[in-house]
């Protein structure tokens, strides 16, 4: 640590900061635009000015901008005296002289980075008089409103958007007083992180256009810690709700995995929860008509159902809390609990567990992603299916060692010095896939084939590393130079790491995948291994233990059988024709979820179960790092006659009143308890949150800020007469603005980012230890594994099965962030956002068939027939057809089918 002086005081810094990092650190309130804890330092908008002494005997100082200035042991600065002060509300005032006079229309008001500087600098009174900049807005898309004319020129949204997330449709154009930010022309951003320019921006210029169509102030807003729930990597956010509708979506930092920035699919699909035609009542089916009943009835119905029937099956689902699959489990018993896997998911997933529970390799959080400078991806098309880990590994690729910074004398946070070193970037990214990937254009090397073949070119490789290059040899020449260039990099990286994961369906490329880590590992390298999985909650499911999809809908064909399918839309997994055929058979059918999916149909008894907004649990990301996520709001406040309550309180509720069990309790914490109990595994999920009891000086955690208004007209389109707020007897947070204000000192789950002075989510750093670090009371979450790593590794020697090329065609996956997975599919926004659904076919197997791009083709299986658009593609392998798994009733139990009869309609 340096020693520096402020204000004639001694301090102790980090000495890799700079002077803003340093001071912001230690809690001074310094003004700034352009500077940005990820984006480093460009000195660009001149606002954090300080003053800076040679010694002790110079009295008069300089000033310097603070951003680019680095820490020195022994540094003399001030930040209050009266000409950094001056100068520093000159600059507001001229960077004020074109921006609207708009507050009280912008979005932005009361969540504002301008007005937060604007008022601490005291630039109280505009004395321009003349006519100001006027700039045409462009369209941006579905979710990104612009206004141009609030620009401020700090060029943040261009440096973030080309710069650091590779985006190839923004810039800016134009010179001197003539600046303008945006594409080339108007049309919607093509980048998957667009949405963080919502944040990233310190004024209004870009607004999040979803929160538009029901907008409240930040101030108004209830909010709560969250989990992103659409991919396995765990992103933290903030969740914002208002008079019973989700509102917003903010980053809630954290330092491991998501940092500062969210994919535009955790940030704008929560439209799914605001769905109009969602249930909320229960429905029993009547002469084949689904009536509304009341609670009660429907649990007498349910449970006198469930004792006469000799079977009682229980399908779980991946996207469902840990809580709830483990209640499922209790409920029927081990035999009838299926994970709601198809046979291949439950088996890639179920071979991804056994592998990490060995622990012998290393698997890295999306921050230590950054500092790997060999990467090598099998089968994953990750931009599309775990979009923000792609985001990390386009930083791998850029980042620049220390030894060179130094050797260059290059601090870290200095922008444009490392972007000039950026050509002796010496990191490599090679691929593997069915077809090109978004990360084709940072890549080495991809190599686009059928699952099998990949399998078995990571084998080789796998080989090599054991200087076995006798297998290299049946790839071909190219391929065989390929495989050899590939070790070699390997083997001089500094640290290596693998990806892979179950999204190709393909068990061998998963262990071939895991031979190349462990062979890199055992002659001492450093390597991480990361397996991603389809959802949120497909480790913690897996773990909890159950059979395959398959397995138990074979066992609930059998006489008097009941079937209970808890968040689970079966019809996105298996074909129409086969699922309706087992369907049919089973006597009794209940279901429980948030969505009226196709299952609703089929079922006898329906109960309306909260979404992850509405109610609190846990989840467990690729890492094996459980997470809690918080109810956000109490559904049942604005209408007290719905039955709406999470998934494991229906059936830990409908288990007492079958086993007359009436002391079991119904409150989360004790559901946690007894799954720690049950599952030795899972006994650190307790641990990833402090329970319901917890509070800060005798205070729960408020839900609202303390400026929320109009309290008393939450209810008013219901009933004029107040009611008082419900009690959260689940959580530590309270239901209103009421509790503690310095719940950051003790706690990481913070529900809102604000402190005075710092209204915006700019404000993070004083939720920080220091700048960009580990929060106050340290990082959310809790590890399922134990850090220390052992050497018992498995071993995979068998040979992975060449692909035999036939007259059909073999069917891959193709993903697309939205929609490929099922929530963000409910959500109207998104419905209008995804296109008509496309069949991608190589040029030339088109041709063979004399099929012209754009045209409709179809194709049959197992009854059904599937009909799309065509695309060409010059990289997909020849003998295969990739198709929108997960989108369009496209099941996931296409993938690896072969098909004969593909034509143009």
């Amino acid at each position: 640590m340096f020693k520096i002086n402020i204000d004639g005081k001694n301090y102790d810094v980090n000495p890799s900061s700079n002077l803003l990092q340093a001071c912001l650190t230690l809690g001074f309130n310094i003004p700034y635009f352009c500077w940005h804890p990820k984006l480093g330092s460009i000195g660009a908008c001149r606002q954090c000015a300080v003053k800076k002494y040679q010694d002790s005997k110079d009295k008069s100082g300089r000033i310097v901008m603070s951003c680019m200035t680095p820490v020195e042991e022994n540094s003399i600065i001030t930040v209050n005296d009266i000409e950094s002060k001056n100068f520093r509300k000159n600059i507001i005032e001229l960077l004020m002289l074109n921006h609207p006079h708009d507050c009280p229309v912008c979005e932005e008001g009361g969540n504002c980075h301008l007005q937060d500087m604007t008022v601490m600098n005291q630039h109280l009174h505009r004395r321009y008089r003349f006519d100001k900049k006027k700039y045409k807005s462009q369209y941006l898309g579905f979710f990104i409103s612009h206004e141009m004319n609030r620009c401020i020129s700090c060029y943040r949204c261009v440096r973030y958007y080309k710069d650091y997330a590779d985006g190839k449709d923004f810039d800016v154009y134009g010179v001197n007083q003539n600046i303008f930010f945006g594409r080339f022309q108007s049309g919607e951003l093509e980048s998957e992180y667009s949405g963080n320019l919502i944040e990233v921006c310190p004024t209004g210029v870009f607004t999040d256009k979803t929160y538009s169509q029901n907008y409240t102030r930040k101030w108004d807003l209830q909010n709560a810690p969250s989990i992103c729930v659409h991919c396995s990597i765990g992103c933290n956010t903030i969740v914002g709700e208002r008079y019973n509708e989700i509102r917003r979506i903010e980053n809630r930092y954290h330092e491991d995995i998501n940092n500062y920035f969210l994919c535009d699919l955790g940030r704008f699909s929560y439209g799914y929860s605001n769905f109009k035609d969602r249930l909320k009542h229960c429905y029993i089916k009547n002469k084949n008509i689904h009536q509304k009943v009341n609670f009660d009835i429907a649990i007498k119905k349910v449970v006198k159902m469930l004792r006469n029937s000799s079977n009682i099956i229980g399908i779980g689902s991946a996207r469902a809390s840990v809580e709830t699959n483990f209640m499922l489990k209790s409920l029927v018993g081990e035999e009838n609990f299926s994970t709601g896997m198809i046979d291949i998911d439950h088996e890639c997933i179920s071979l991804i567990l056994k592998i990490l529970k060995k622990n012998t390799i290393k698997i890295p959080s999306l921050k230590e992603v950054e500092n790997y400078d060999a990467i090598f991806v099998l089968g994953e098309d990750i931009t599309q299916t775990s979009s923000r880990l792609a985001l990390s590994i386009r930083q791998a690729l850029k980042k620049i060692s220390s030894d060179k910074l130094k050797f260059n004398n290059i601090h870290n946070w200095h922008t444009l010095a490392i972007q000039n070193l950026s050509n002796i970037a010496n990191n490599f990214l090679f691929i593997t896939n069915t077809h090109k990937t978004k990360l084709k254009d940072i890549s080495n090397f991809s190599y686009e084939a059928n699952p099998q073949e990949q399998a078995y070119f990571a084998f080789c490789i796998s080989e090599n590393l054991k200087n076995n290059f006798i297998y290299s040899n049946a790839l071909t020449d190219y391929l065989k130079e390929k495989s050899i260039y590939i070790t070699n990099i390997l083997l001089k990286a500094k640290k290596v790491l693998i990806i892979s994961g179950s999204h190709s369906r393909n068990l061998d490329l998963i262990k071939s995948s895991y031979n190349i880590a462990s062979n890199l590992k055992k002659i001492g390298l450093k390597v991480g291994l990361i397996f991603l999985t389809p959802s949120a909650n497909s480790m913690g499911v897996t773990i909890i233990n159950g059979h395959s999809l398959n397995h138990v809908l074979k066992k609930s064909q059998k006489k008097n059988s009941s079937l209970i399918i808890v968040e689970n839309d079966l019809f996105n997994l298996l074909s129409k024709s086969d699922l309706k055929k087992n369907l049919e058979n089973i006597k009794n059918i209940i279901v429980i979820d948030h969505q009226k999916t196709k299952i609703f149909n089929y079922s006898n008894i329906f109960f309306p179960a909260a979404n992850i907004f509405e109610s609190s649990g846990t989840l467990i990301n690729y890492e094996l790092r459980s997470q809690r996520f918080f109810q956000v709001y109490n559904v049942n406040f604005y209408d007290n006659k719905i039955n709406v309550f999470p998934s494991w309180k229906f059936l830990n509720l409908i288990n007492r009143e079958i086993n007359h069990k009436n002391n079991v309790s119904n409150h989360l914490d004790d559901i946690i308890n007894l799954c720690t109990k049950k599952i030795s595994f899972l006994k650190n999920i307790k641990k990833s949150a402090p329970n319901a009891s917890f509070k800060v000086c005798g205070q729960k955690i408020p839900r609202s800020s303390n400026r929320s208004s109009g309290r008393t007209s939450l209810r008013a389109d219901i009933d004029v007469h107040e009611i008082s707020q419900m009690q959260d007897t689940e959580t530590m947070f309270s239901f209103s603005m009421e509790g503690s204000s310095i719940y950051k000192k003790y706690t990481s789950f913070f529900p809102f980012i604000w402190s005075p002075e710092w209204n915006s989510s700019q404000g993070i750093h004083k939720f920080q230890k220091e700048v960009s670090g580990s929060l106050l009371a340290g990082n959310t979450g809790k590890f399922l594994l134990n850090s220390k790593l052992n050497n018992k590794y498995i071993s995979f020697s068998k040979i992975p099965k060449r692909f035999i090329k036939t007259n059909n065609f073999f069917i891959v996956p193709y993903y697309l962030l939205f929609g490929s997975e099922e929530l963000s599919q409910y959500s109207p926004i998104i419905q209008k956002k995804i296109i008509n659904p496309y069949l991608i076919i190589n040029k030339i197997d088109a041709k063979r068939l004399n099929i012209s791009n754009r045209s409709k083709v179809s194709f049959t299986y197992l009854s059904d027939t599937y009909t799309f658009f065509v695309i060409f593609s010059n990289s997909l392998a020849l003998g295969h057809i990739a198709l929108p798994i997960g989108r369009f009733r496209t099941p996931v139990s296409l993938i690896g089918k072969e098909i004969q009869d593909l034509k143009e309609v």
